[in-house]
């Protein structure tokens, strides 16, 4: 069962039959509805007005629903990226053959009086087309997959790969009373230390009341010496919608911080992914407002459970937050509105500021009651405005391919720069906005944090 979970899905074998079966069933279903000649029916006028009408249909309703989701119900807080949306718009299409190619199956069937053997034969012939269809659906999911750059592996596909991560051992914590550990200069690695370790626990919102997912942890080699180091400590948070488990999967954080560990003589942060939103599908803002409190839970409960519960340094310069898309835009927030809880930010494709939905006003009346200035108070760029954050750090990263977020990028980095943040952009190299943007710049971004915590190689 390993060998099919471990099965990549972006590249290799699986990703080359996509593309395979994809063409093969596209090419099917344009013969057979658009091209082919000498049948009782087929769609009227030419074939080239056949082919422009169903694509043409395909982008309007795509771009329909587009704008559904992100004006009318607001689903998402910013526009889709286009090579997903392209993407939608070929599924849609192949859909649209399909039902021309069925609408025309029952046709004939009708014209030659429903014979038997033309029923069977025609009955084949929608069986072929709707594997067909399922062969271009399939590449379209593919491709879009690998856009966003979420699931690796059939087992992360599946959940099964996270569903793998055991609950952390409590013989990990730090023992009720027990002394702090040791620096990091008095501490010096003994060999054959053990690979580091990732486990899950529920963090309770003592003060704020709000319900979490589990979190995920990591614990380093390290961690796991006698005497323990007082390590760093990391503090990340994933995209909504989304989970925890998209920074093991999408993030490929483990491998991540096992590299940096083996190059630090076992050394890395306690890392802890939260959740900040409660589901899926639910959106805090990482504020204290109508919708929950989840700034207290993320500025208070959090760093109390782990500094509790985990030999680290209590040192705030020393402490980082971090995410992608909506957790970049949080880890933006804790760094700028408590900066005496965490030292540094790792912001990849940060928005400008938190939002619900496209339109601001929308937001501000579900947080704030449409209380404009209650809401602007919060925002990084006002309090980077008004505040000064010199000892600060903040690693800005986000897809080259991403021009709405490399643009939040410039705006934020400016600002930060201008209250005393020592600042790094980067663009990542053929990437948009995609998970490939956070595990490909998590490297430099700990890099960052190393310079700043002196942890020599």
């Amino acid at each position: 069962m390993d060998l099919i979970d471990d099965l990549r899905v972006v590249d290799g074998p699986v990703a080359w039959a996509a593309w395979a079966a994809g063409a093969a069933g596209l090419a099917y279903l344009l013969w057979h509805t658009v091209f082919r000649r000498g049948r009782r029916w087929r769609p009227p006028g030419p074939a080239s007005v056949t082919l422009a009408g169903v694509v043409l249909l395909a982008v309007a309703l795509v771009a329909a629903l587009h704008w559904f989701l992100i004006y009318a119900v607001s689903v998402f807080p910013s526009e889709l990226p286009a090579e997903p949306l392209a993407w939608s718009a070929a599924a849609v299409a192949a859909l649209l053959l399909l039902l021309l190619r069925l609408v025309g199956l029952r046709n004939s069937v009708n014209l030659r009086n429903g014979v038997g053997q033309n029923r069977t034969k025609a009955w084949r012939s929608r069986a072929a087309a709707t594997a067909a269809f399922l062969a271009v659906l399939a590449l379209c999911a593919v491709q879009i997959n690998i856009y966003f750059g979420l699931n690796h592996t059939v087992g992360d596909l599946t959940g099964a790969a996270v569903a793998r991560i055991p609950t952390l051992d409590a013989g990990l914590g730090r023992a009720a009373g027990a002394p702090r550990a040791t620096g990091l200069e008095q501490w010096h690695a003994p060999r054959d230390l053990p690979a580091g370790v990732m486990g899950k626990a529920a963090i309770p919102g003592t003060v704020s009341g709000f319900q979490s997912r589990d979190a995920y942890v990591y614990l380093p080699p390290a961690y796991q010496s006698s005497p323990r180091p007082a390590l760093p400590v990391l503090v990340l948070f994933s995209g909504q919608p989304g989970s925890p488990a998209d920074w093991l999967t999408g993030g490929a954080l483990q491998s991540r911080l096992d590299n940096f560990a083996a190059q630090h003589a076992g050394v890395a942060p306690v890392t802890v992914v939260v959740d900040p939103n409660g589901s899926a599908s639910a959106n805090t803002l990482c504020m204290d407002s109508r919708i929950a409190r989840a700034d207290t839970f993320l500025a208070r409960d959090v760093p109390d459970w782990i500094n509790r519960t985990f030999d680290v340094d209590p040192d705030p310069r020393n402490w980082a937050v971090g995410g992608f898309s909506f957790g970049g835009t949080c880890a933006m927030q804790m760094v700028t509105r408590h900066p005496n809880v965490y030292g540094a930010a790792l912001a990849f494709s940060s928005e400008k500021e938190p939002a619900l939905a496209k339109e601001r006003d929308k937001t501000i009346q579900a947080t704030f009651g449409a209380d404009v200035a209650a809401f602007d108070r919060l925002t990084p760029l006002s309090v980077l405005a008004k505040d000064r954050f010199d000892g600060h750090g903040v690693f800005f990263a986000a897809g080259e391919r991403d021009p709405e977020f490399t643009g939040y990028m410039d705006v934020l980095s400016e600002a930060a720069r201008k209250a005393g943040f020592t600042v790094e952009t980067h663009r990542i190299a053929n990437v948009g906005h995609s998970w490939e943007t956070a595990a490909n710049g998590l490297p430099g971004g700990l890099d960052f944090l190393e310079r700043r915590w002196g942890m020599a190689p």
